[in-house]
């Protein structure tokens, strides 16, 4: 265990108090490692967000089981409070609980807290080894906001930017960070930006967003390799990208990178495979133009194939393992998604013989996804929500938190149904024809069962499942919990706006005028075409690609993100599960069908008769259930099957794996110039 978790564990001494209180203005203790190790040592950490709420669980499933001298889901509850001061807190629990005080200041006393609380929860353990490394050493200094800065790029990100002194120094660190993922804070970026601006090697260049925004960084490098192309004399076309917008400094917009240096070369090799770039269609190459050139560029099908080939092979070779973090899954399943969509636009005259290395991943991922879920999927909805959403229904308080920090419209696009490789397909096509959006690309979980009266719910209400108990089955309650939401953060019913059914470009001339209305401010929109598509499909998952162009190609999504762009709106897509390719495996002869056709879950009222079904068809998962209500029991089809007849291939969700749980969250703008 690190020094940071037994520093942190230790505030909580197994025995001693049934009942705690974590005061925690900075979140300390929501930390996915630390609250796994709270759990397994008999701890459930309960964020206080709504007091009617939490007293609501409380009441339910902790203070009648102690009053009739038992011990409640777990050995000792925690509420977890983000404030420094609990004086506001109701008087039972001060007087029943035992208090604990957590901050970011009494942690690293040394070092500069309007630095350390600006970095990311997953660098406080590294930082915290090197506070006690180097900063305690002279014990009596304080460190500053400069020397706290230096000390986190030093020994957290590995970059020394006064060692930067030419290009090679500058793509190389870049690219480093990037290929990661993990672009510097932005007090972090403006920093290194203050030191290398003066230096005539890098002027004009928009340092500090090319080190804190991925998405420009990829933006601007693919830019530069069709540059690159270029002067070698090789001219294609490239579609998946928009143009890159032309920075103060540079007249003519455009940014040289030194992709033949062997060390740019090594890293820019592994992003085109792992789907962060996309190569460029090319007619004709040189004779003269060297082999390594060949990973950027897509000159036949043959070609194509091999890039997909090369890039299953990466995904089958990085998966995560079982005690990896959240992080690393949804970093996984967006790299999934690059490389299935490249598989299924594949012909299937070429796409043979890469299906066994495909199935291989599936047969891996789902078990390791299974194992994982075990261990941690029940810590995913206390972790902090201020960054980025880590599940669907963390997606309405981080849009009320946008709100807050001065976004004065907020539109939330959700796509039914949408898996990533069918996001990627939709962005490629979108960006082709409008250049001018920028996608700032992340992902977050799904709730399970990945159902969309489960999930979806969760997505508008901003609440998890056991909390909307008496809708669950339905979803005809989420224009009231997204109103009810929104009203609860401020705003008055005529300031938000909820439409489903939206599909077609004749359908928009009606939502521009809803939404054209002086007063409103939020706006919530669910397109369910994919999800339409999808549980009509015959041909699988690639004639879903075919679909998808085509309803693409009508313009409608470009046409639906200008309306909310041109009309003020801050835009944010995501989708409330994925979807997957599985084989019918048999229908159990008892339980409450979930899903009109059973496919992928099915949801029992009691354990009996959840366990009855389960002997029926050997493979199926049973998993504890945080965050539903205690008579909604999901029992799930194993590996790639479904709860039909025998045989039947099908393209389902509900289940668990990588495409249906995790889902794309995108922040949609168009460039700054």
């Amino acid at each position: 265990m690190s020094q940071w978790s037994e520093r942190i564990l230790g505030e909580f001494p197994p025995d001693l108090a049934r009942f705690w209180i974590a005061a925690d203005p900075d979140d300390v203790l929501l930390d996915e490692h630390l609250l796994s190790e709270l759990r397994g040592r008999g701890f459930e950490v309960l964020p206080f967000e709504d007091p009617i709420a939490f007293r609501a669980d409380y009441e339910a499933r902790w203070r009648r089981a102690w009053d009739h001298g038992e011990s409640g889901p777990a050995k000792a509850l925690v509420l977890h409070l983000r404030s420094a001061e609990p004086g506001d807190l109701p008087w039972d629990y001060l007087r029943d609980a035992r208090l604990v005080r957590l901050s970011l200041a009494n942690l690293f006393p040394l070092l500069s807290y309007s630095v350390v609380h600006r970095l990311g929860a997953e660098y406080r353990e590294t930082l915290f080894e090197a506070h006690a490394k180097h900063a305690a050493q002279s014990p009596d200094q304080i460190w500053g906001e400069t020397a706290t800065k230096e000390l986190i790029l030093t020994h957290i990100f590995r970059l020394g930017p006064h060692l930067i002194s030419g290009n090679v120094d500058l793509w190389r660190e870049l690219l480093r960070l990037h290929y990661r993922n993990t672009p510097l804070p932005r007090l972090l970026a403006d920093h290194v930006q203050g030191i290398l601006e003066n230096k005539p090697a890098f002027d004009g260049l928009p340092i500090s967003e090319l080190f804190a925004s991925r998405a420009t960084f990829l933006r601007v490098v693919q830019a530069a390799w069709e540059g690159f192309l270029s002067g070698k004399g090789i001219e294609g076309s490239r579609v998946t990208e928009p143009p890159l917008p032309e920075y103060v400094g540079c007249s003519d917009g455009k940014i040289e990178i030194p992709f033949e240096h062997p060390d740019i070369r090594a890293l820019i090799d592994s992003m085109f495979l792992d789907g962060s770039l996309h190569p460029l269609l090319v007619q004709q190459v040189p004779a003269d133009a060297p082999d390594w050139l060949a990973v950027g560029m897509v000159r036949d099908p043959a070609a194509r194939r091999h890039l997909v080939r090369d890039g299953l092979q990466r995904l089958l070779d990085s998966m995560p393992s079982d005690d990896c973090s959240y992080r690393d899954w949804l970093s996984f399943a967006k790299s999934q998604g690059e490389i299935l969509s490249r598989f299924h636009a594949l012909d299937p005259t070429y796409a043979q013989g890469l299906e066994d290395l495909l199935q291989e991943i599936h047969r891996r991922s789902d078990e390791r996804l299974v194992s994982w879920i075990g261990k941690h999927y029940a810590d995913l909805p206390s972790l902090p929500v201020a960054a980025a959403p880590v599940m669907v229904h963390q997606v309405p308080r981080f849009l009320a938190i946008r709100h807050g920090a001065g976004e004065k419209k907020v539109a939330l696009l959700v796509f039914d149904g949408l898996a990533m490789d069918q996001w990627v397909q939709i962005r490629e096509q979108v960006t082709g024809r409008a250049p001018n959006l920028v996608f700032d690309e992340g992902a977050c979980f799904a709730w399970l069962p990945t159902l969309t009266a489960v999930s979806r719910q969760a997505l508008f209400s901003g609440l998890k499942p056991r909390e909307f108990a008496d809708s669950i089955a339905e979803t005809s309650a989420e224009p009231s919990l997204w109103s009810r939401f929104w009203q609860d953060q401020g705003l008055r019913a005529s300031q938000i706006l909820y439409r489903k059914g939206i599909r077609r470009c004749d359908q928009l001339a009606a939502l521009a005028e809803a939404l054209s209305k002086p007063s409103l401010v939020v706006a919530g929109l669910v397109v369910d075409t994919i999800d339409e598509i999808v549980h009509g499909a015959v041909l699988g998952k690639h004639g879903i690609a075919s679909q998808v162009d085509s309803w693409c190609a009508s313009g409608f999504v470009e046409q639906l993100l200008a309306l909310l762009l041109d009309r003020g709106f801050q835009v944010y897509l995501t989708a409330d599960h994925g979807n997957l390719e599985a084989i019918g495996a048999g229908r159990p002869n008892q339980g409450v069908i979930a899903e009109s056709r059973g496919e992928r879950v099915r949801i029992y009222p009691t354990d009996l008769l959840r366990k009855q079904s389960a002997e029926q068809i050997p493979g199926t998962i049973e998993l504890p259930s945080p965050g539903l209500p205690p008579d909604f029991l999901p029992l799930f089809a194993g590996g790639r099957t479904a709860f039909v007849n025998q045989g039947e291939p099908l393209v389902a969700h509900g289940g668990i794996s990588v495409e249906e749980l995790i889902v794309p969250f995108v922040a949609v703008s168009r460039p700054i110039s």
